[in-house]
């Protein structure tokens, strides 16, 4: 097992890092220019939303309108390790500047935009923004913060990335209905700009910067394999069948560059991703269980609302306000473990009690979906849930963040959010082709008033002597895509088990502690 080392290249010509420790009044200031920055890329996943029939009432291209949400993720997942190692290079102030901006230049475009195929691309450029927004904050923390004092920011990021999962459908639907949809992305830009000002009066350059080398084909090859694999997940089953030659297309060329791209950087000096990152096993178990954790939560609770509405019955409004609790969870241990347990300087019996609990609290919601319990049980599963998973994600970055040297701190932390977003996206295709999949098989031609053209019809609204047949047929269904969801989270409870502990640095001059 090579062990990272500390020992860091001598920064180039020109450039300056700062030895001293930050104040606790700087540490401050640059968090809430964080802060506001990353509240801004949470609920830009979410605001539009609600705001999609105004948008196709005034664009129109109804057939293509997922591309407005799939254009952000696609766009922010695929350039997350790319900030990480330029902020590496060339500094964390200069990319979240140039993160920030490109987000608000999306903005403007994204709110002036005249068709639907504009709106997409103007919605990747500014997922191209975002996608640095998370880590980079999550990176700037890491050189402000020693590890043993990092528990109660990271916590507060995960409870911001809970909360604005909520409220942006809200906030959504309200500047909507009292503006337009274009304000939606024009509201970004007075925000945006408070946050610049006060990130560029007080981010100082705390590690040393390393060799002014771009990885251009490094760079390439990896964005060319990490797109074409996201297009696979995104677009196969739904535009696509898995089996058609475009799918197969891209899933060719998605292995043909991955292999390119491993043998490329085995020979680069400065490789956009360094394979020595995968030589840390904490690094490697933490970027499996974050992927797993991800997959069956997202793959899992993309469904909670179409569950309440179809089976449960209720309005689409407050099937948003029931789903809720989960995210409230999710805020609050975030929040407890970064300002109680991290004190212990001990990051992985809080991991490993999480999910357990969330293993736990997932089986039995999946066993109250499929016996039709009702909202006295389904409610506090979901809240355990997210108690049980705000227990695993802010300490999993403390704890790589720790493991790593400086000079792989930026990468390392960016490649963990990537394998983060990718095990999301890969749980909401994987659970939807299955959600399709038994649909089809269940209902066999019996009910085929139940799957129209434009969707699944709530059951409600079907003639009552099908309603029973069709709701048991939508709880049958979606109750499988949580027993999913419940092995998948099982899956990184076993492998959590692995994970070494190491003790937490106290300040930033210690070495980086063997991983193995």
């Amino acid at each position: 097992m090579t062990k990272p080392t500390y020992a860091t290249p001598a920064a180039p010509h020109g450039a300056t890092a700062t030895a001293s420790h930050p104040s606790a009044q700087e540490i401050s200031r640059v968090f809430i220019g964080l802060v506001i920055v990353l509240a801004l890329g949470a609920i830009d996943q979410s605001i539009v939303a609600t705001a999609l029939p105004r948008i196709v009432s005034d664009l129109g291209g109804f057939n293509h309108l997922s591309w407005v949400v799939t254009a952000y993720v696609l766009a922010s997942t695929a350039t997350m390790p790319l900030y990480g190692k330029l902020s590496d290079q060339y500094g964390r102030k200069p990319m979240i500047f140039v993160a920030i901006l490109t987000f608000l230049l999306g903005s403007v475009l994204s709110g002036a935009a005249q068709n639907l195929l504009e709106l997409i691309i103007f919605r990747a450029i500014q997922g191209v923004g975002a996608g640095g927004l998370l880590p980079l904050a999550q990176i700037i923390i890491g050189d402000m913060v020693p590890p043993t004092q990092r528990g109660r920011r990271q916590g507060v990021i995960a409870a911001i990335f809970a909360i604005c999962s909520v409220v942006g459908p809200v906030i959504g639907g309200v500047i909507t209905d009292l503006l337009s949809w274009h304000w939606i992305f024009y509201v970004n830009l007075p925000i945006g700009a408070v946050a610049l000002v006060m990130i560029g009066r007080t981010l100082r350059q705390y590690t040393p910067l390393h060799a002014r080398r771009i990885d251009y084909l490094g760079s390439v090859l990896m964005t060319t394999c990490t797109v074409a694999l996201l297009l696979v997940l995104t677009l196969g089953g739904s535009e696509w069948p898995w089996n058609s030659t475009p799918i197969a297309g891209l899933a060719l060329c998605a292995a043909l560059t991955g292999v390119l791209f491993v043998r490329h950087v085995k020979h680069e000096p400065e490789p956009v991703l360094p394979l020595d990152l995968f030589h840390n096993r904490l690094f490697v178990i933490a970027c499996i269980v974050l992927a797993l954790t991800f997959m069956g939560l997202l793959g899992a609770s993309l469904f909670f609302p179409l569950f309440f509405q179809l089976v449960m019955g209720v309005s689409p409004a407050r099937s948003g306000l029931l789903t809720a609790p989960l995210m409230a969870g999710i805020a609050t241990a975030s929040l407890f473990n970064g300002r109680v347990l991290l004190r212990s300087g001990r990051y992985k019996p809080a991991q490993v009690a999480g999910l357990g609990i969330a293993t736990l609290a997932f089986a039995v919601l999946a066993w109250s979906a499929s016996t039709a319990q009702g909202f006295g049980i389904i409610e506090p599963c979901m809240l355990t849930l997210g108690l049980g998973l705000g227990l695993v994600m802010p300490n999993m970055t403390i704890a790589v963040q720790n493991a790593l040297s400086p000079a792989h701190r930026g990468v390392g932390t960016a490649t963990l959010a990537f394998f983060r977003s990718l095990g999301g996206l890969i749980g909401v295709a994987g659970s939807g082709a299955i959600l399709s999949w038994q649909l089809r098989r269940q209902n066999a031609g019996q009910l085929p008033v139940m799957l129209t053209e434009g969707g699944m019809k709530p059951a409600g609204a079907l003639p009552l002597h099908v309603q029973d047949a069709t709701m048991a047929l939508y709880r049958h269904a979606i109750s499988s895509t949580f027993l999913l969801g419940t092995c998948i989270v099982a899956c990184a409870f076993l492998v959590i088990l692995l994970l070494p502990e190491l003790p937490l640095r106290d300040h930033h001059h210690a070495p980086a502690p063997a991983a193995d």
